[in-house]
């Protein structure tokens, strides 16, 4: 899947990983900020599904993104 200029995949969730599309805006948000701390800890810098994993629920992470107009 191509992903457009101005958007980055991430992947989310706790057990099973879903990929979303979200705007590059999302990454100077602080409470994204923070989700981005969480998987640093969780994960270092070695993500095992190849890009960005955040392990958060899904329902928080889309009630965050669309919150801040990430989608």
């Amino acid at each position: 899947m191509d992903i457009p200029k101005g958007y980055f995949a991430i992947y989310v969730g706790e057990q099973e990983k879903k990929r979303f599309v979200v705007s590059v805006s999302l990454l100077i948000e602080p409470t994204f900020q923070e989700l981005l701390h969480q998987a640093e800890e969780e994960f270092g810098y070695n993500h095992p599904m190849g890009g960005l994993t955040i392990p958060c629920s899904e329902d928080v992470f889309t009630d965050l993104a669309s919150r801040l107009g990430a989608f």
